[in-house]
């Protein structure tokens, strides 16, 4: 079987530089019993390996730790606007989940 595409419905499909990510990435903050908190970001559509080099871009970016787990991006501390102007700019579309 061939690995071409026949046929997509979907009118963005193929434009170069269009994430593919069918629903809003998720961007929350959650405070732990001590310490600063995390922020998250989950729902994020991506191979295993440009995640890992997200991470680093935005970790960069941002001036901060973080890690992935489960498929989950974690950053330390409040990081949600600076992330959700980040995010925005790279083409996502950004839901914020939690309080403030």
């Amino acid at each position: 079987m061939s690995d071409k595409v026949v046929y997509s419905s979907d009118p963005d499909w193929g434009k170069p530089g269009t994430p593919r990510q069918p629903e809003p990435v998720r961007l929350a903050f959650q405070r732990g019993a001590k310490g600063s908190g995390v922020t998250r970001v989950e729902r994020l559509v991506m191979h295993p390996s440009h995640k890992d080099a997200m991470l680093g871009k935005l970790k960069k970016a941002l001036g901060c730790g973080g890690t992935l787990k489960d498929g989950t991006f974690e950053f330390q501390g409040d990081h949600r606007d600076k992330l959700e102007k980040l995010l925005l700019s790279d083409g996502y579309k950004v839901k914020r989940v939690g309080g403030a």
